[in-house]
């Protein structure tokens, strides 16, 4: 039983990094495109040309690492959270201690 649960857990965390590199990869592809397309409207003179600040910030792909700092301290966040509700556990009984809040 718990080798099936470990394959399960690989399994999932497999999906996990494919989903987050195909969301990467889709990402800098809209990025390439809306450069692209910033590009043909400056050359084409039927156009009015205009600064779009959302389109300039749109054009440069999400840094991975940064991506990558990001999760990490969401991970660091929520294992300390565990951490500290794990330690507030009763361990005589291996329940939470709930106050009433009256």
């Amino acid at each position: 039983m718990l080798i099936k649960q470990e394959r399960q857990e690989k399994l999932a965390e497999q999906r996990t990094q494919l989903s987050l590199q195909l969301n990467l990869l889709s990402e800098q592809k809209i990025a390439k495109l809306i450069s692209l397309v910033e590009e043909l409207r400056q050359d084409t003179p039927n156009v009015k040309n205009r600064f779009d600040p959302e389109a300039q910030m749109m054009k440069s792909p999400t840094d991975p690492h940064a991506i990558i700092d990001v999760l990490e301290e969401t991970l660091a966040s929520e294992l300390a959270s565990f951490s500290q509700q794990k330690t507030s556990q009763d361990p005589r009984r291996g329940t939470l201690r709930i106050q009433n809040s009256k």
